[in-house]
């Protein structure tokens, strides 16, 4: 962890070190393959002309050179540059905080997942609790929730608590089934549910809002871990060419932080902050009305996030019909239909956008019917309202989200994540209407490309190459899975660029490289545009620019 944070503040200094100077003229990055998105135009350069943060003009160099006689010339080597990705779901704490836990994203059996928390446990003697992020059942082909017992044969003594990829299932040891009190007369709370054996006892996993079970007793990190973990996050972020995120549910404390950092120029990353839920934070936050463009366009609040559903890899997405594979299950709902209404009243009363959490169809149309009810109350369509994930929709639903002006915020590498287990989970018939990203386009709606990490990776060419192939990194399915739902290159690359900045309500100021904008930039090793569609993936980003700076 150390060479991280090292690394991350150096990283920052920089970006300190050239907050503190003027360019003495403007600067020309030439010798580069460039694509901007103009209107709904693809425009291809081959100089960059930017001062003071922000682009003046991209065009033919020798042009360039005579509208601008004085210039700093930068050489870009040929690259490929493009605008700052943007990622319009995911979230930062997380992402910084999983790189010092147990990492099992990659385990393949059961076998290998207990062999890592061993190992972990044995150089990590002094932490009371072991935490951890990445298992999947489906992945580990168990065909079944991991059990405490399994957990148990790797860590006994000390309490362990590891989330499911997704997010949406916590797996506990024994240990920490006591510390959090859970036994088989423990209730399942509403929008949650406790695993049981056949006697009804817990069998160590808890599935979406039964983890605040065991949230509650887990200790909070402190402010220098918080800090520290921001930092770590922010620096994987600027090296794979995000230059703005949506963090999708932040604390009032993540704000503050988020604002120390801003102060001192050190958030060398673009923050759009969805205030989580409508309580005491978005009371406290949404008094003083939403924060637009603090320090130069590096925090926004301007959000409120909600959840309707869990996940379907943990079987909480809420359907319409039973689950496929176990007919006794259709997710769960996690707020009532009228509950739900009243927070997207309250929170576009105020003036917020509203994100909501839907995975399955059953959440997607509570939802949907809960804006659409919203909005004869108290107006808000002009908010820009999304639907975040709109993973499983009833074909009927498709049309609404034109209908009712909501963005459909997206994850490609889901569909690619998911393949291993989503036939199983919904069958063949309601695939027609799962990470049906063309039948939303084709529909007129605008669809905001994230990844959701650190539930996948952030880096955006991992979701492009996920939107155009629909295809594992080996090239599975040939052909790709359901194909007739991919995007064209042009639409994946506006859903990272000006469609995201659009779902932000700044694509005045962010997703184009044109004239006014904030000058955040990438340099790339080879062209999206033409290279084979099974290699998006490796694309490997150079340099990354923020505001005229480098900060990667």
């Amino acid at each position: 962890m150390r060479h991280i944070v090292e690394a991350t503040a150096a990283a920052l200094a920089c970006v300190a070190l050239a907050a503190s100077g003027a360019n003495a003229a403007p600067t020309l990055i030439e010798n580069v393959r460039g694509y901007t998105l103009s209107g709904a135009t693809l425009k291809r350069f081959d100089g960059l002309v930017f001062d003071d943060g922000r682009v003046i003009e991209a065009g033919d160099v020798s042009r360039l050179r005579r509208s601008h006689p004085r210039l700093q010339v930068i050489d870009g080597g040929g690259r490929t540059l493009l605008p700052g990705f943007m990622d319009a779901h995911g979230h930062v704490l997380e992402l910084g905080r999983e790189s010092a836990w147990i990492h099992l994203a990659d385990t393949d059996t059961l076998r290998q997942a207990q062999e890592r928390i061993r190992t972990y446990a044995r150089a990590n003697g002094a932490a009371t609790w072991l935490l951890g992020w990445g298992w999947n059942q489906a992945k580990w082909h168990l065909g079944r929730f991991p059990t405490a017992r399994d957990l148990d044969t790797a860590e006994s003594k000390r309490p362990v608590a590891l989330t499911r990829v997704d997010g949406h299932a916590v797996w506990l040891n024994s240990p920490a089934l006591r510390a959090a009190s859970i036994d088989r007369n423990t209730a399942d709370p509403p929008g949650g549910r406790i695993e049981r054996d056949g006697a009804g006892n817990p069998t160590g996993v808890l599935v979406d809002q039964a983890s605040a079970l065991v949230e509650s007793v887990i200790p909070e990190p402190t402010a220098a871990e918080r800090d520290t973990a921001v930092r770590a996050a922010l620096l994987q972020l600027t090296a794979v060419g995000l230059t703005s995120v949506g963090d999708a549910g932040v604390s009032a404390g993540d704000i503050a932080l988020y604002r120390q950092l801003a102060d001192r120029h050190e958030l060398p990353v673009r923050i759009y902050a969805m205030i989580t839920d409508t309580g005491d934070d978005f009371r406290s936050l949404g008094a003083a009305r939403p924060l637009l463009g603090y320090a130069q366009d590096h925090l926004t609040v301007r959000a409120v996030k909600l959840y309707a559903d869990g996940a379907l890899g943990s079987r909480g997405a809420a359907l319409l019909a039973p689950y496929s594979d176990q007919p006794d299950q259709q997710g769960l709902l996690f707020l009532s239909s009228a509950a739900l209404q009243r927070k997207v009243e309250t929170a576009l009363a105020a003036g917020y956008q509203v994100n909501v959490h839907a995975i399955g169809d059953a959440a997607n149309r509570q939802v949907l019917d809960a804006f659409e009810a919203a909005y004869q109350v108290v107006g808000g369509r002009e908010l820009r309202n999304r639907i975040e994930h709109a993973q499983v929709l009833s074909l009927a639903d498709i049309p609404r989200f034109k209908t009712l002006d909501l963005i459909a915020s997206m994850q490609p590498t889901h569909a690619t994540s998911d393949m291993n287990m989503a036939e199983a989970r919904l069958g063949t018939d309601r695939l027609h209407g799962a990470y049906a990203w063309h039948a939303l386009l084709s529909h007129g709606t605008r669809i905001a490309g994230g990844s959701d990490f650190p539930v996948e990776s952030p880096n955006p060419f991992f979701g492009l190459h996920a939107a155009v192939a629909r295809t594992d990194h080996q090239g599975r399915p040939h052909g790709g899975w359901y194909p007739a739902q991919a995007m064209s290159r042009l639409e994946a690359f506006r859903s990272f660029t000006l469609d995201a900045a659009y779902a932000q309500h700044q694509e005045a100021i962010l997703g184009s490289l044109e004239p006014g904008k904030w000058a955040d930039f990438i340099l790339v090793d080879r062209d999206f545009f033409t290279v084979p569609a099974q290699d998006i993936w490796k694309l490997q980003v150079l340099q990354t620019w923020v505001a005229g700076e480098r900060v990667h």
